[in-house]
């Protein structure tokens, strides 16, 4: 492969999606040519991301200029160690999403809902996540941001329901808002330095007044907190969520407010390096994770538990940003890696307890340990992970985080070492809560047991061609898995259960994972290696 294609390369991840929805919307209704195209432009995908990840380690950033304009002028995409390694771990968990989804039956074409716009909507959000992960330009990324929110739209009120398109709503208003933000940000930006490219703003914006870099600072940095979740602008997440398909919820989950967090430390390393705004960054990390996973602890439906520990564990990464030493943005780009898995595994077990109890409501099942010991091996080991039981990566990322607090050793740095115990403290009961009452807690006993058949339309959407749809037996107010009903479809479990080994590979292979990100970290903190990959040595 030529040095120039391989340059070209850098545009895959972006282009090979859209060409695909394109390829999908062309077979219109017909569901195994749009099936096939999607599978194998993210296959593809994945193919082009491992590449620009060896490269972009080996050789340093790769940047690319689409249409060959200079990058003064034009769009240029930069592919480093940060950015391509999200990508990869992003568009695996894309991959095995979609595989979920296809299990599911969601991607069907049924009477219902206009679902054969399924597949291009999903490939179009993997396009605007790739191509907010590579921007090298701030109007870029709010285009990125744009693309991934517009099908995001589509996605959460996928299928019509009220209560979907309630929440999907509530989404709306808070992405309109927070990109009406954005652009005004950008406007600032560029009255400000007279340009928006990232590499050229990293030279101006120091030599700005210091009023005016930290207003800009300011602006950006709300734009992202909404994005990314953290409190006090998360309270739209936990009610929005839950609502979707599973497979849908799973990948805004593991994707969606990681985009925000990586603008945050993209923005914050390379053109905010000397305007610290490190006690702001701090107490709202300490406060994202405590309220967080206090909401958690409150719930009594697994989606919305693991959509507090979702907000909750935002945090975590804001912390590692907000210590802005090497060890912390080593710490906060390991636990991005971690989370995105871990976070998309849990929600796509939480799709198949539904599918299996017909409800994720913890009042409401119990048993599922005993009646599906595969299910419940595939949420106890993410689960785990995710409260930071040794070995595990989550363990080993929280740990890195804790030491990098430690080492800045002042008053709130610590308070933030205690807040991240806690959190992980209190996870545990959160994720030992699930595990207590809907995997090993045996369903009440009573008088009357009554058959409750389940919703094919509540789980999410069409449900073409599967046989023995699932029951649950009610047993005064729990639900009880039926002992009689199929057992778990393979072509769900199987893209989860592969996610989850993903998961284990983390842990596995964590020396390697935390050196490349160590590696990453110190690419951020020298800046010079991006700047030149998009302008020049000169």
């Amino acid at each position: 492969m030529s040095d120039t294609l391989l340059d070209q390369l850098v545009l895959a991840p972006v282009l090979l999606p859209l060409l695909g929805a394109g390829l999908c919307l062309a077979f219109g209704r017909f569901a195994v040519p749009q099936r096939v195209i999607s599978i194998v432009t993210l296959i593809l995908v994945v193919a082009s991301a491992s590449i620009l990840l060896v490269r972009a380690d080996r050789d340093g950033p790769q940047s690319f200029a689409v249409g060959g304009w200079p990058a003064e002028i034009g769009i240029s995409l930069v592919a480093d160690r940060l950015s391509s390694l999200l990508l990869l771990i992003s568009t695996i968990v894309t991959l095995c999403v979609l595989l979920y989804s296809i299990g599911q039956g969601i991607v069907e074409f049924g009477r219902d809902s206009p679902l054969s716009v399924f597949y291009p909507t999903f490939l179009v959000l993997s396009a605007g996540v790739s191509n907010a992960f590579l921007s090298a330009d701030l109007f870029n990324l709010f285009v990125g941001f744009e693309i991934l929110l517009a099908s995001s739209y589509v996605l959460i009120t996928l299928g019509g329901t009220e209560a979907r398109v309630r929440s999907g709503t509530i989404y709306i208003i808070v992405s309109l808002a927070s990109s009406a933000l954005f652009l005004t940000a950008l406007a600032c930006v560029y009255a400000a330095t007279g340009t928006v490219n990232m590499a050229q703003l990293a030279q101006r914006i120091p030599e700005l007044p210091e009023p005016v870099g930290t207003l800009l600072q300011l602006m950006l940095l709300l734009t992202f907190a909404v994005k990314a979740a953290v409190f006090p602008l998360s309270a739209w997440l936990p009610d929005s969520y839950p609502t979707a398909p599973a497979p849908v919820t799973a990948v805004f989950a593991g994707l969606l407010t990681k985009v925000g967090v990586y603008a945050m430390l993209r923005t914050q390393t390379l053109l905010f390096p000397t305007h610290e705004l490190r006690t702001l960054l701090l107490w709202a990390a300490i406060l994202t994770m405590v309220v967080g996973i206090l909401g958690a602890v409150a719930q009594s439906d697994i989606k919305r538990v693991l959509s507090f520990t979702l907000v909750s564990h935002i945090g975590y990464m804001l912390f590692g940003i907000a210590i802005a030493t090497e060890l912390g943005f080593a710490g906060a780009i390991f636990y991005i890696v971690h989370h995105i898995t871990v976070q998309t595994t849990l929600f796509l077990v939480a799709g198949l307890v539904e599918y299996r109890a017909g409800t994720t409501n913890l009042d409401r099942i119990g048993g599922l340990a005993r009646h599906a010991p595969a299910l419940s091996v595939l949420f106890f080991v993410p689960a785990m992970n995710l409260a930071g039981i040794p070995p595990f990566s989550g363990f080993l990322g929280k740990l890195a985080l804790l030491e990098a607090g430690a080492e800045v050793g002042d008053w709130l740095a610590l308070a933030g070492v205690a807040a991240a115990v806690v959190t992980s403290l209190l996870t545990l009961y959160a994720i030992a809560k699930i595990w207590n009452r809907a995997f090993w807690q045996p369903a009440e006993e009573s008088e009357g047991d009554t058959p409750v058949p389940f919703d094919p339309i509540a789980f999410g959407g069409s449900l073409h061609g599967r046989r023995g749809v699932s029951t649950a037996t009610q047993r005064g107010t729990t639900w009880e898995v039926d002992t009689t009903q199929e057992r778990l479809p393979l072509r769900m479990a199987l893209p989860t259960l592969a996610l989850g080994l993903v998961t284990v590979a983390l842990t596995v292979f964590a020396a390697p994972l935390f050196s490349l990100s160590e590696r990453a970290a110190d690419e951020l903190h020298d800046r010079t290696p991006y700047i030149e990959a998009v302008l020049g040595d000169g």
